[in-house]
């Protein structure tokens, strides 16, 4: 008993046939899913403070964080170190 072989190109030469896309809307069901259950208010209250918690967590670390990736054009003092002063 011998396997098949493929042609040198490697891929079958005969397209593959996709009938079975065509054929699919005939196999569904006629069954609708339940409805979606509504949700509470404290859903939908929780839902609201979370987002405005997030919203206010992103814009107050933005707030916190500009001052330190602000460059400062021109120090007002220069730095030196208090040990090299007696030497």
């Amino acid at each position: 008993m011998s396997l098949p072989q493929l042609p040198p190109g490697g891929a079958p030469s005969a397209p593959v046939p996709f009938a079975f896309t065509a054929e699919a809307d005939s196999f569904r069901s006629n069954v609708a899913p339940p409805p979606r259950e509504r949700s509470s208010a404290g859903q939908i209250a929780g839902r609201w403070l979370f987002g405005l918690t997030l919203a206010a967590g992103i814009a107050g670390s933005l707030i916190v964080g500009m001052p330190a990736l602000s460059q400062d054009p021109s120090p007002a003092q220069t730095q030196h170190s208090v040990a090299s002063d007696g030497r």
